[in-house]
């Protein structure tokens, strides 16, 4: 039996309190929260469970259908053996040792899951210095900001997308974005507001937009 995901007093029902959400154990952080983000309260990447993708590892698919997503979105709660099943399983596929015991990137995980396990097509098309790059999230780089001090993640974005001088060639069917870093030694935000919506104009490559002084169509742009 599938679950659909979480949406408002449901989630807010199901999910809160103690022992809800994904179980934490030998470094899983990453991935439990990447999980959390990517199935509990949205089903744009349900593909990801059912359909039968050309490279598709349907032991995985299974393992992160019924094991994780179903679990959490019925009960709220997924043990940390069924994450260490699916980190296991990694293991096997990606020909890397560490996946069952220290702690990744995020984006290690999706790159490894999505592209060399399931086989989904990547999500982002971005443009930076004339040349195109498929990547399946965007992790956000940028310079310490004075001014931001408990920012929207709409700012990051644009600050981020501005400083590495990247466009997106096309409007994303799954916009998955990665907090700027941080560890025990440094935080560069002790919060980050979500944005429960995301103006992408701005981002958009050859997108038409208002010129700020006549309010017509803009010819040129100022970075």
């Amino acid at each position: 039996e599938s679950f659909p995901p979480l949406r408002n007093e449901a989630a807010v029902r199901v999910l809160r309190g103690r022992m809800k959400g994904i179980q934490g154990h030998c470094n899983s952080c990453y991935m439990d929260a990447a999980l959390f983000s990517l199935f509990s309260c949205t089903s744009v990447l349900d593909s990801m469970l059912f359909k039968p993708f050309l490279l598709c590892d349907r032991n995985v698919q299974s393992i992160l259908r019924d094991e994780i997503v179903n679990p959490l979105r019925k009960t709220g709660f997924v043990r940390a053996r069924s994450v260490m099943h699916l980190r296991e399983q990694l293991t096997e596929k990606g020909q890397c040792s560490s996946f069952t015991n220290a702690e990744k990137d995020p984006e290690e995980f999706l790159n490894l899951i999505m592209h060399q396990i399931l086989g989904v097509e990547p999500l982002l098309k971005l443009q930076s210095g004339g040349q195109e790059q498929d990547c399946y999230c965007h992790q956000i780089f940028m310079d310490k900001q004075e001014d931001l001090v408990v920012p929207h993640v709409q700012q990051l974005v644009e600050h981020s997308f501005l400083s590495s001088d990247l466009k997106l060639v096309e409007i994303p069917s799954c916009f998955i974005i990665q907090m700027p870093r941080f560890g025990k030694e440094y935080k560069m935000f002790s919060k980050i507001i979500p944005s429960l919506e995301l103006d992408i104009t701005d981002l958009l490559l050859d997108s038409p937009r208002e010129c700020c002084v006549c309010g017509d169509i803009a010819t040129l742009e100022c970075s």
